[in-house]
């Protein structure tokens, strides 16, 4: 099969590429910076071109949804597919997912609850994937161990840096600011359900528009002003405060490595250890690791981050919060260890850094179900079978 990659920039892609090659099909890549990423005149015309030269290509491929992509392979009819890997992905507002000649695949169930009914039968539910035959590639040395083996790490932002909220905080009237702390507060002790959409009213999405200015949507975008600024804005808020908690409450019982950009000058017996690169440093830092630890990001509402596969591609020992589908697809306690509150999540890691064949084993058994059943080969064939069989 023929697959026409557009690629832009997302650490996913280089393990699907090898993935789709290995699988047999041929790849044409089109990578070229979009800006912006639903109007950019040359990127369409440039693409239309290929798609006009490539007349036996069997589909467009892309990482994450993107409109001008829907745009340019339309007057085609090719299918689009569209692997999305964010949560919130903005794009899945445009109006321009309801074509019929989408196949979108989302990582998350309520994320497909959400969206799916704007294309019935063109949006499916598909779990993200691991590059695992490069982590297995991965070696670590006597000199990795020493630099990179700790008790407990975490690799992530502490989303101080990319919480839009903090921006346009003082703009809003105290009260609006004391409900968002509280609500926020409120949710970062409670797993597996997330209620902060349900929770701000439509007489209060008014008025935070009115304080701010919110205005973001282009005129072809659904308007949920609602799911849009919850996300955006008080989901990122929410991540922020339980990631510092979290990090700062464990920290004073145990060692704990952060990799990050965020300034952490806030969690004082946290050791950052700077930026890990994803390729080459974080693999290294899931293996040495004796507990890895998840965090999803808010907006995730019941899926499997990205860094959940990876900890467990690696053999890692992933220790994460409550998702809905990791107890779907994992089996607590034998493929890894999930937690519903922080004191349950100190009083785990004291318990497996004592136990440690207890603790490798978990480790393995979550390896050996990623290498069986999540891997990109494993993905990939499911979605290019779900699209021919169309």
């Amino acid at each position: 099969m023929k697959i026409i990659f557009c690629r832009h920039h997302s650490i996913c892609e280089p393990g699907i590429l090898k993935s789709l090659t290995r699988l047999g099909h041929e790849v044409v890549e089109f990578m070229h910076d979009r800006e912006p990423q639903d109007y950019d005149k040359d990127y369409l015309l440039r693409l239309a071109a290929l798609l006009q030269q490539t007349p036996d290509a069997a589909a467009v491929l892309s990482v994450c949804f993107s409109p001008i992509i829907a745009r340019a392979s339309k007057p085609f009819g090719i299918p689009y597919i569209s692997y999305t890997v964010d949560s919130p992905c903005s794009t899945l507002y445009s109006k321009t997912m309801e074509y019929p000649h989408n196949r979108l695949f989302l990582f998350d169930k309520l994320q497909l609850d959400k969206f799916g009914h704007r294309n019935p039968g063109n949006c499916f539910h598909t779990l993200l994937a691991c590059d695992i035959e490069h982590f297995d590639n991965v070696t670590v040395s006597d000199a990795d161990m020493k630099k990179y083996g700790t008790a407990v790490s975490f690799v992530g932002s502490l989303y101080s840096e990319k919480n839009s909220y903090d921006n346009i905080s003082d703009k809003l009237p105290a009260y609006m600011r004391g409900y968002v702390e509280g609500l926020c507060s409120a949710q970062k002790n409670v797993y597996g359900y997330n209620f902060i959409e349900d929770a701000i009213s439509d007489q209060w999405v008014s008025d935070f528009v009115s304080s701010v200015g919110f205005n973001p949507l282009p005129d072809d975008y659904e308007a949920d002003l609602k799911g849009i600024i919850a996300d955006t804005y008080l989901n990122c808020r929410c991540t922020e405060l339980e990631r510092k908690h979290t990090l700062d409450a464990v920290s004073r019982h145990f060692h704990v490595d952060l990799y990050t950009q965020s300034d952490s000058s806030m969690l004082p017996h946290v050791q950052n250890c700077g930026i890990a690169d994803s390729e080459r440093v974080m693999p290294k830092i899931f293996k040495c690791s004796k507990i890895n630890l998840n965090m999803t990001l808010r907006s995730i509402k019941s899926g499997i981050p990205q860094r959940a596969f990876d900890i467990m591609g690696c053999g890692g020992f992933l220790m994460s919060n409550y998702q809905p589908e990791l107890a779907e697809y994992f089996i607590p306690g034998e493929d890894l260890v999930l937690y519903d509150s922080v004191d349950d999540l100190i009083q785990k890691i004291d318990y497996y850094l004592s136990h440690e064949e207890e603790r490798l084993q978990i480790a393995k058994n979550g390896y050996e179900k990623v290498k069986r059943y999540h891997t990109y080969d494993t993905r990939l064939t499911e979605i290019l079978n779900t699209v021919i069989s169309d």
